[in-house]
């Protein structure tokens, strides 16, 4: 590792300690004592890191990569490229302070990210993580990139979108959260002007919930930062993130679902989002920004039309058939029945739902793994029944609410395309 990896992990280990020492621990002993029980404690955090870092390396044998490391207990992992997935180059801020890069593996059916290899220079992420890919077949052979070669030297693919900041700073200032937040803070201070009463706690607890309301606008904005999508030969290349910079990879063949969002607010500027699922990656996965889900944060119509085509080729967004449920339907649905439907394209299944937020999912004939028909109590009463189509990634789609027979026949065609879609290979994206 990089010899400053250390002091960055001691630096992440400052944090820890301040946070766990509290300020109430700061009144009892007074700030002499707190700055020693801070300095003891980072130090014995820094020499902790300097032994990891002596003993921690890594080296690539065969088909292998072997991480070794421990100084009373040596332990050492072995990753077999074949089931490498993707290798993500992670910089955290004091990373990019510092000009290192942290190098995180993906493999097929793991429960999280493996043997991260923190810290490298950005150089040497890169030019190890071409190496990887190349030994697992997940990239076409070409010379390694040189230690001294920035990433920008690198291949680049070609480029389908480039997310504009400001697009994304309105689209995160059209959701919920960002337009009822002037709303109920009016609300809190009409309250404190009438009460009369502006009390610490009362401030702290309200500043408090504005803080959890907007968090997650704010999140997404800081990930999806300089979003930039490539196309490299049978893979995408995902850039984002302002504190924390990502480059992720996704293989095309992996690719199980495409999902299609237009939320209520975005629909007035025709934007809308694009999501993937892709097997391999682990739905349990502590961190969901370590799951290359994301596709297009948010565009207009003819970019989501583009880069589904890059991703379902034959495929057009626009021209997608899906016919309604039943009319009886409408005792189980009564506002949303004109929003949900379901239909058989040449390339992929269609199912419709949503009507705050309308959503569209496609699933490629050959990704379809099982093929269930259910029935709840009310449904069996109006001879209704949903069709689930289940891929590997574990969500799938469903067709909602359709007449029992048609349910059925829909269940044999779905089986019959997937069949059909295996055998001759068609479906696979790339």
């Amino acid at each position: 590792m990089h010899p400053l990896s250390p002091a960055l992990h001691g630096a992440k280990s400052l944090v820890v300690v301040i946070a766990g020492l509290s300020w109430s621990t700061l009144s009892r002993v007074g700030f002499g004592w707190f700055a020693a029980l801070v300095a003891v404690f980072v130090l014995g955090a820094t020499v902790l890191s300097v032994i990891s870092w002596w003993n921690t390396g890594y080296h690539v044998v065969g088909r292998e990569l072997r991480v070794h490391e421990g100084l009373l207990w040596r332990r050492t992992r072995a990753i077999p490229l074949e089931r490498l997935q993707a290798v993500e180059v992670v910089r955290p801020l004091l990373a990019q302070l510092t000009g290192l890069a942290e190098l995180r593996l993906e493999v097929v059916g793991g429960g999280k990210t493996e043997a991260p290899l923190a810290y490298l220079s950005v150089a040497e992420a890169t030019a190890l993580r071409h190496r990887l890919l190349a030994v697992a077949g997940r990239a076409p052979e070409a010379a390694p990139t040189a230690a001294g070669v920035p990433p920008a030297a690198a291949p680049a693919g070609r480029r389908l979108h480039h997310v504009r900041n400001r697009d994304l700073l309105v689209s995160q200032l059209l959701t919920p959260q960002a337009f009822l937040l002037p709303f109920g803070l009016a609300f809190v201070v009409a309250q404190f002007v009438s009460e009369g009463s502006w009390s610490f706690i009362a401030v702290a607890s309200t500043l408090t919930a504005m803080a959890g309301v907007l968090l997650q606008p704010v999140r997404r904005v800081l990930d999806d930062w300089s979003f930039r999508l490539d196309r490299d030969g049978g893979t995408l290349r995902v850039r984002n993130g302002l504190l924390e910079t990502r480059v992720q990879t996704v293989p095309l063949h992996r690719v199980q679902t495409v999902g299609v969002t237009w939320p209520l607010l975005w629909r007035m500027k025709g934007w809308l989002r694009l999501r993937l699922e892709v097997a391999g990656y682990s739905g349990a996965e502590p961190d969901d920004r370590n799951r290359p889900d994301r596709l297009l944060p948010v565009g207009d119509a003819p970019t989501g039309e583009l880069v589904v085509a890059e991703v379902l080729p034959g495929v057009r967004l626009g021209a997608l058939p899906a016919t309604l449920p039943p009319r009886r339907a409408r005792w189980l649905r009564p506002l949303s029945r004109a929003r949900v439907g379901a239909g058989l394209d040449e390339q992929v299944f269609v199912a419709r739902s949503g009507l705050l937020t309308r959503r569209l999912t496609l699933v490629p004939y050959a990704r379809i793994q099982s093929v269930r028909v259910t029935q709840g109590p009310a449904q069996r009463r109006l001879r209704l029944a949903t069709v689930h189509a289940d891929t590997a990634g574990g969500s799938g789609a469903a067709a909602l609410d359709r007449d029992l027979g048609e349910a059925w026949e829909l269940a044999a065609e779905l089986t019959a395309r997937a069949h059909a879609a295996r055998r001759s290979g068609r479906g696979r994206p790339g």
